[in-house]
Protein backbone atom coordinates (compact mmCIF):
# COMPACT_ATOMS: atom_id res chain seq x y z
CA UNK A 1 0.00 0.00 0.00
CA UNK A 2 1.17 3.34 -0.61
CA UNK A 3 2.94 5.74 1.79
CA UNK A 4 1.39 8.92 1.21
CA UNK A 5 2.70 12.07 2.41
CA UNK A 6 -0.30 14.17 0.52
CA UNK A 7 -4.12 14.39 0.68
CA UNK A 8 -5.92 13.30 -2.91
CA UNK A 9 -6.21 16.99 -3.55
CA UNK A 10 -3.20 18.04 -3.14
CA UNK A 11 -1.85 15.61 -5.22
CA UNK A 12 -3.94 16.43 -8.05
CA UNK A 13 -3.94 20.24 -7.59
CA UNK A 14 -0.01 19.56 -7.53
CA UNK A 15 -0.31 17.84 -10.81
CA UNK A 16 -2.25 20.06 -12.53
CA UNK A 17 0.34 22.99 -11.38
CA UNK A 18 3.40 20.47 -12.41
CA UNK A 19 4.62 21.14 -8.91
CA UNK A 20 6.61 17.95 -7.13
CA UNK A 21 3.97 15.45 -5.66
CA UNK A 22 4.76 12.27 -3.65
CA UNK A 23 3.50 9.66 -6.57
CA UNK A 24 1.54 10.03 -9.56
CA UNK A 25 -2.35 10.50 -9.04
CA UNK A 26 -4.25 7.98 -10.07
CA UNK A 27 -7.64 6.84 -10.95
CA UNK A 28 -9.98 4.38 -13.52
CA UNK A 29 -12.86 3.06 -14.59
CA UNK A 30 -14.51 -0.38 -15.67
CA UNK A 31 -16.96 -2.57 -17.62
CA UNK A 32 -19.33 -3.56 -15.36
CA UNK A 33 -18.50 -7.13 -16.48
CA UNK A 34 -14.87 -6.61 -15.06
CA UNK A 35 -15.66 -5.71 -12.04
CA UNK A 36 -18.36 -9.21 -12.21
CA UNK A 37 -15.98 -11.00 -13.49
CA UNK A 38 -13.07 -9.90 -10.77
CA UNK A 39 -15.92 -10.92 -8.16
CA UNK A 40 -15.83 -14.86 -9.21
CA UNK A 41 -11.82 -14.35 -9.23
CA UNK A 42 -11.61 -13.28 -5.57
CA UNK A 43 -12.36 -9.59 -5.45
CA UNK A 44 -14.78 -8.59 -2.50
CA UNK A 45 -16.44 -5.75 -1.78
CA UNK A 46 -16.57 -4.43 -5.79
CA UNK A 47 -15.55 -1.40 -7.35
CA UNK A 48 -14.93 0.16 -3.93
CA UNK A 49 -12.66 -1.68 -2.77
CA UNK A 50 -10.90 -2.16 -6.35
CA UNK A 51 -10.37 2.07 -5.77
CA UNK A 52 -9.12 1.43 -2.33
CA UNK A 53 -6.55 -1.16 -3.33
CA UNK A 54 -5.86 1.31 -6.25
CA UNK A 55 -5.27 4.53 -4.02
CA UNK A 56 -8.15 6.25 -6.18
CA UNK A 57 -7.57 10.55 -5.70
CA UNK A 58 -10.71 11.37 -7.72
CA UNK A 59 -14.59 11.70 -6.44
CA UNK A 60 -16.74 12.26 -9.56
CA UNK A 61 -20.25 13.75 -9.37
CA UNK A 62 -22.26 13.01 -12.91
CA UNK A 63 -24.58 15.03 -13.93
CA UNK A 64 -27.30 14.09 -16.29
CA UNK A 65 -27.05 13.87 -20.06
CA UNK A 66 -30.28 16.51 -21.08
CA UNK A 67 -32.08 14.34 -23.51
CA UNK A 68 -35.28 15.31 -25.20
CA UNK A 69 -37.06 12.56 -23.22
CA UNK A 70 -37.43 12.10 -19.79
CA UNK A 71 -36.97 8.59 -19.84
CA UNK A 72 -35.92 5.37 -22.44
CA UNK A 73 -38.83 3.17 -23.44
CA UNK A 74 -38.98 -0.47 -24.13
CA UNK A 75 -40.01 -1.20 -28.16
CA UNK A 76 -38.81 -5.30 -28.57
CA UNK A 77 -37.16 -7.85 -27.41
CA UNK A 78 -35.95 -11.37 -27.52
CA UNK A 79 -33.97 -13.84 -25.87
CA UNK A 80 -30.67 -12.44 -26.27
CA UNK A 81 -31.40 -8.01 -26.82
CA UNK A 82 -33.75 -5.76 -26.05
CA UNK A 83 -34.54 -2.92 -28.58
CA UNK A 84 -35.12 0.53 -27.14
CA UNK A 85 -35.60 4.14 -27.42
CA UNK A 86 -33.38 5.97 -24.98
CA UNK A 87 -33.96 9.82 -23.58
CA UNK A 88 -32.11 11.24 -26.66
CA UNK A 89 -34.70 9.60 -29.32
CA UNK A 90 -31.82 7.51 -30.37
CA UNK A 91 -33.41 3.91 -31.26
CA UNK A 92 -30.66 0.61 -30.62
CA UNK A 93 -30.70 -2.72 -29.96
CA UNK A 94 -28.59 -3.71 -26.17
CA UNK A 95 -27.29 -6.84 -25.34
CA UNK A 96 -29.01 -8.65 -22.39
CA UNK A 97 -26.43 -10.54 -20.39
CA UNK A 98 -23.13 -8.31 -21.20
CA UNK A 99 -21.77 -5.20 -22.01
CA UNK A 100 -21.09 -3.84 -25.33
CA UNK A 101 -21.87 -0.96 -27.94
CA UNK A 102 -25.00 -1.09 -29.25
CA UNK A 103 -26.36 -1.75 -32.88
CA UNK A 104 -27.73 1.96 -33.72
CA UNK A 105 -31.43 1.28 -35.75
CA UNK A 106 -32.27 5.29 -36.37
CA UNK A 107 -32.64 8.55 -34.76
CA UNK A 108 -36.12 9.96 -34.23
CA UNK A 109 -34.31 13.95 -34.74
CA UNK A 110 -33.09 13.15 -38.09
CA UNK A 111 -33.57 16.86 -39.62
CA UNK A 112 -33.50 20.31 -39.03
CA UNK A 113 -37.11 20.81 -39.69
CA UNK A 114 -37.56 18.43 -36.88
CA UNK A 115 -35.01 20.11 -34.22
CA UNK A 116 -36.83 23.46 -34.34
CA UNK A 117 -40.60 22.18 -34.38
CA UNK A 118 -40.40 19.17 -32.15
CA UNK A 119 -36.89 18.51 -30.08
CA UNK A 120 -35.46 21.68 -29.37
CA UNK A 121 -38.69 22.60 -27.69
CA UNK A 122 -38.62 19.31 -25.88
CA UNK A 123 -34.48 19.54 -24.99
CA UNK A 124 -35.64 23.51 -23.74
CA UNK A 125 -38.67 22.64 -21.77
CA UNK A 126 -37.08 19.54 -19.99
CA UNK A 127 -35.88 20.35 -16.17
CA UNK A 128 -32.82 18.50 -16.48
CA UNK A 129 -32.24 18.23 -12.38
CA UNK A 130 -29.58 16.98 -11.17
CA UNK A 131 -29.95 13.95 -8.80
CA UNK A 132 -29.13 16.52 -6.00
CA UNK A 133 -29.55 14.32 -2.79
CA UNK A 134 -27.44 11.16 -4.30
CA UNK A 135 -24.62 14.14 -5.79
CA UNK A 136 -24.53 15.56 -1.63
CA UNK A 137 -23.99 12.14 -0.27
CA UNK A 138 -21.38 11.41 -3.05
CA UNK A 139 -19.78 15.03 -2.09
CA UNK A 140 -19.50 14.37 1.50
CA UNK A 141 -18.18 11.36 1.06
CA UNK A 142 -15.28 12.00 -1.58
CA UNK A 143 -14.63 15.68 0.69
CA UNK A 144 -14.28 13.60 4.03
CA UNK A 145 -11.69 11.48 1.90
CA UNK A 146 -10.21 14.80 0.94
CA UNK A 147 -10.29 13.46 -2.83
CA UNK A 148 -10.13 15.68 -5.74
CA UNK A 149 -13.67 16.17 -6.69
CA UNK A 150 -15.42 16.57 -10.04
CA UNK A 151 -17.82 17.18 -12.07
CA UNK A 152 -19.05 15.19 -14.93
CA UNK A 153 -20.95 15.97 -18.04
CA UNK A 154 -21.39 15.93 -21.37
CA UNK A 155 -20.22 18.75 -24.00
CA UNK A 156 -22.18 19.62 -27.27
CA UNK A 157 -20.81 17.70 -29.80
CA UNK A 158 -21.23 14.07 -27.74
CA UNK A 159 -24.45 15.60 -27.38
CA UNK A 160 -25.33 15.90 -31.29
CA UNK A 161 -24.19 12.60 -32.26
CA UNK A 162 -26.70 11.36 -29.77
CA UNK A 163 -29.43 13.17 -30.89
CA UNK A 164 -28.98 12.78 -34.76
CA UNK A 165 -26.38 10.54 -35.08
CA UNK A 166 -22.56 10.54 -37.25
CA UNK A 167 -24.02 10.17 -40.26
CA UNK A 168 -26.36 12.89 -40.13
CA UNK A 169 -23.85 15.12 -37.96
CA UNK A 170 -21.05 14.89 -40.81
CA UNK A 171 -23.63 15.46 -43.64
CA UNK A 172 -25.19 18.77 -41.91
CA UNK A 173 -21.73 19.96 -40.56
CA UNK A 174 -20.92 21.02 -44.32
CA UNK A 175 -24.61 21.17 -46.15
CA UNK A 176 -26.15 23.11 -43.13
CA UNK A 177 -22.91 23.90 -40.38
CA UNK A 178 -26.23 27.11 -38.99
CA UNK A 179 -28.06 24.10 -37.61
CA UNK A 180 -24.86 22.61 -36.19
CA UNK A 181 -24.05 26.02 -34.86
CA UNK A 182 -27.28 25.88 -32.83
CA UNK A 183 -27.45 22.09 -31.47
CA UNK A 184 -24.01 23.05 -29.77
CA UNK A 185 -25.38 26.09 -28.53
CA UNK A 186 -28.32 24.80 -27.19
CA UNK A 187 -26.64 21.99 -25.65
CA UNK A 188 -23.79 24.06 -24.22
CA UNK A 189 -26.28 26.33 -22.41
CA UNK A 190 -27.99 23.07 -21.30
CA UNK A 191 -24.88 21.68 -19.66
CA UNK A 192 -23.81 25.09 -18.08
CA UNK A 193 -27.40 25.66 -16.38
CA UNK A 194 -26.70 21.79 -14.93
CA UNK A 195 -23.32 22.73 -14.00
CA UNK A 196 -24.97 25.56 -12.01
CA UNK A 197 -27.69 24.30 -10.26
CA UNK A 198 -24.57 21.73 -8.86
CA UNK A 199 -22.94 24.93 -7.73
CA UNK A 200 -25.74 26.63 -6.30
CA UNK A 201 -26.68 23.61 -4.30
CA UNK A 202 -23.06 23.84 -2.33
CA UNK A 203 -21.14 20.98 -4.42
CA UNK A 204 -17.77 22.83 -4.81
CA UNK A 205 -15.47 21.38 -6.92
CA UNK A 206 -11.65 20.57 -8.51
CA UNK A 207 -12.64 20.02 -11.82
CA UNK A 208 -15.37 20.06 -15.04
CA UNK A 209 -14.71 16.89 -16.57
CA UNK A 210 -16.38 16.69 -19.52
CA UNK A 211 -17.06 13.34 -22.36
CA UNK A 212 -17.15 13.92 -25.77
CA UNK A 213 -15.80 11.56 -28.59
CA UNK A 214 -14.77 13.73 -31.67
CA UNK A 215 -12.15 11.04 -33.02
CA UNK A 216 -11.77 8.05 -34.55
CA UNK A 217 -8.93 5.76 -34.44
CA UNK A 218 -6.58 8.04 -37.22
CA UNK A 219 -7.95 11.78 -37.41
CA UNK A 220 -10.80 14.13 -36.15
CA UNK A 221 -14.27 13.22 -36.57
CA UNK A 222 -14.26 16.65 -38.52
CA UNK A 223 -11.59 18.74 -39.84
CA UNK A 224 -9.29 21.07 -37.34
CA UNK A 225 -10.85 24.05 -39.44
CA UNK A 226 -14.48 22.91 -38.97
CA UNK A 227 -13.94 22.08 -35.41
CA UNK A 228 -12.90 25.37 -35.25
CA UNK A 229 -15.66 27.24 -36.46
CA UNK A 230 -18.28 24.99 -35.37
CA UNK A 231 -17.54 23.42 -32.35
CA UNK A 232 -14.53 25.04 -30.61
CA UNK A 233 -16.32 27.93 -29.79
CA UNK A 234 -18.48 26.25 -27.15
CA UNK A 235 -16.21 24.16 -25.72
CA UNK A 236 -14.25 27.96 -24.92
CA UNK A 237 -17.83 28.40 -23.37
CA UNK A 238 -17.55 25.55 -21.65
CA UNK A 239 -14.13 26.08 -20.27
CA UNK A 240 -14.70 29.94 -19.21
CA UNK A 241 -17.19 28.32 -17.22
CA UNK A 242 -14.97 25.85 -15.12
CA UNK A 243 -12.20 28.86 -14.40
CA UNK A 244 -14.91 31.10 -13.35
CA UNK A 245 -15.83 28.71 -10.85
CA UNK A 246 -12.32 28.09 -10.32
CA UNK A 247 -12.32 24.31 -11.61
CA UNK A 248 -9.93 23.16 -13.95
CA UNK A 249 -11.28 21.57 -17.35
CA UNK A 250 -10.45 17.63 -18.21
CA UNK A 251 -11.65 16.41 -21.70
CA UNK A 252 -12.52 13.29 -22.44
CA UNK A 253 -12.05 12.18 -25.78
CA UNK A 254 -11.68 8.56 -27.59
CA UNK A 255 -9.82 8.77 -30.88
CA UNK A 256 -6.84 10.36 -32.39
CA UNK A 257 -6.75 14.25 -31.73
CA UNK A 258 -3.28 14.71 -32.19
CA UNK A 259 -4.80 17.63 -34.82
CA UNK A 260 -6.46 19.83 -32.41
CA UNK A 261 -4.65 19.69 -29.37
CA UNK A 262 -3.24 22.88 -30.64
CA UNK A 263 -7.00 24.22 -30.54
CA UNK A 264 -6.97 23.01 -27.10
CA UNK A 265 -4.75 24.86 -26.03
CA UNK A 266 -5.62 28.14 -27.00
CA UNK A 267 -8.98 27.88 -25.93
CA UNK A 268 -7.94 26.53 -22.12
CA UNK A 269 -8.16 23.30 -22.17
CA UNK A 270 -6.02 21.92 -18.98
CA UNK A 271 -6.01 18.46 -19.19
CA UNK A 272 -6.70 15.81 -21.82
CA UNK A 273 -7.69 12.26 -21.15
CA UNK A 274 -8.12 8.94 -21.90
CA UNK A 275 -5.33 9.32 -24.84
CA UNK A 276 -6.08 6.34 -26.73
CA UNK A 277 -3.10 4.35 -27.04
CA UNK A 278 -4.60 2.71 -30.61
CA UNK A 279 -5.57 5.32 -31.79
CA UNK A 280 -1.91 6.69 -32.13
CA UNK A 281 -1.84 8.57 -28.78
CA UNK A 282 1.51 8.52 -26.67
CA UNK A 283 2.20 10.31 -23.72
CA UNK A 284 5.86 9.42 -24.59
CA UNK A 285 5.51 11.95 -27.67
CA UNK A 286 2.73 14.36 -26.18
CA UNK A 287 4.88 15.56 -22.79
CA UNK A 288 7.81 16.61 -23.82
CA UNK A 289 6.02 18.83 -26.77
CA UNK A 290 3.26 19.89 -24.66
CA UNK A 291 3.63 18.82 -21.21
CA UNK A 292 4.60 22.22 -20.00
CA UNK A 293 0.47 23.98 -20.71
CA UNK A 294 -0.90 20.39 -20.58
CA UNK A 295 -1.79 17.64 -18.15
CA UNK A 296 -1.94 14.26 -19.82
CA UNK A 297 -4.46 11.67 -17.83
CA UNK A 298 -4.67 8.02 -19.02
CA UNK A 299 -3.02 5.90 -22.35
CA UNK A 300 -1.91 2.84 -20.44
CA UNK A 301 -3.10 0.47 -23.28
CA UNK A 302 -5.75 -1.72 -22.14
CA UNK A 303 -4.83 -3.63 -25.17
CA UNK A 304 -1.47 -5.13 -23.52
CA UNK A 305 -3.17 -5.13 -20.30
CA UNK A 306 -5.40 -7.53 -21.80
CA UNK A 307 -2.29 -9.98 -22.92
CA UNK A 308 -2.12 -10.65 -18.99
CA UNK A 309 1.36 -10.78 -19.30
CA UNK A 310 3.40 -8.75 -16.89
CA UNK A 311 6.37 -8.27 -18.50
CA UNK A 312 4.18 -6.60 -21.31
CA UNK A 313 2.31 -4.81 -18.43
CA UNK A 314 5.00 -3.48 -16.74
CA UNK A 315 7.17 -2.54 -19.84
CA UNK A 316 3.85 -0.35 -20.77
CA UNK A 317 3.21 0.54 -17.38
CA UNK A 318 7.21 1.97 -16.82
CA UNK A 319 7.69 3.65 -20.03
CA UNK A 320 4.74 5.95 -19.89
CA UNK A 321 4.90 6.56 -15.89
CA UNK A 322 8.87 7.53 -16.68
CA UNK A 323 7.27 9.99 -19.92
CA UNK A 324 4.88 11.77 -17.47
CA UNK A 325 6.94 12.15 -14.72
CA UNK A 326 9.35 14.54 -16.81
CA UNK A 327 6.45 16.73 -16.44
CA UNK A 328 5.26 16.44 -13.25
CA UNK A 329 1.55 16.53 -14.84
CA UNK A 330 0.45 12.94 -15.92
CA UNK A 331 -2.39 11.14 -14.11
CA UNK A 332 -2.54 7.38 -14.26
CA UNK A 333 -5.82 6.26 -16.40
CA UNK A 334 -6.26 3.57 -18.63
CA UNK A 335 -6.54 4.40 -21.97
CA UNK A 336 -10.15 3.39 -22.11
CA UNK A 337 -12.60 1.71 -19.20
CA UNK A 338 -10.88 -1.45 -18.25
CA UNK A 339 -12.61 -4.44 -19.99
CA UNK A 340 -13.58 -8.10 -18.70
CA UNK A 341 -10.44 -9.82 -20.55
CA UNK A 342 -8.07 -8.39 -17.99
CA UNK A 343 -8.00 -10.38 -14.84
CA UNK A 344 -8.50 -9.55 -11.05
CA UNK A 345 -4.72 -11.00 -10.86
CA UNK A 346 -3.75 -8.80 -13.33
CA UNK A 347 -4.97 -5.50 -12.18
CA UNK A 348 -3.48 -6.71 -8.95
CA UNK A 349 -0.41 -6.48 -10.38
CA UNK A 350 -0.87 -3.43 -12.36
CA UNK A 351 -1.22 -1.70 -9.12
CA UNK A 352 1.52 -3.34 -7.81
CA UNK A 353 3.77 -1.31 -11.04
CA UNK A 354 1.97 1.48 -10.34
CA UNK A 355 2.78 2.02 -6.94
CA UNK A 356 6.45 1.02 -7.71
CA UNK A 357 7.31 3.44 -10.86
CA UNK A 358 4.45 5.71 -10.03
CA UNK A 359 6.75 7.00 -7.10
CA UNK A 360 8.52 10.33 -7.49
CA UNK A 361 11.28 9.12 -5.32
CA UNK A 362 12.39 6.62 -7.57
Amino acid sequence: MSIATMTSRERVNAAFERRDQDRVPRHDTFWPDTIRRWAGEGLEGGQARVYELLGNDIQRLHMPWPGVHSSEIILGEDDKTVTKRDIHGRIGRWWKDREGTPEHLGFECDSREKWESTYKPLLLKAKHTPDLDTLQRTYRTGHEAEHWMCMTGFEPFECIRALIGDEEAAIAMATDPEWIVDLAVTYTDRMIVIYQRALDAGLTCDGLWTYGDMAYNHATFCSPAMYRELIWPQHIRLVEFAHAHDMKFIYHSDGNINGVIDLFLEAGFDCLQPLEAKAGMDVCELCPEYGDRLAFFGNIDIMKLSTNDRTVIEQEVRGKLDAGKLTRGYLYHSDHSVPPTVSWTTYQFLIEFLEHYGRYDR
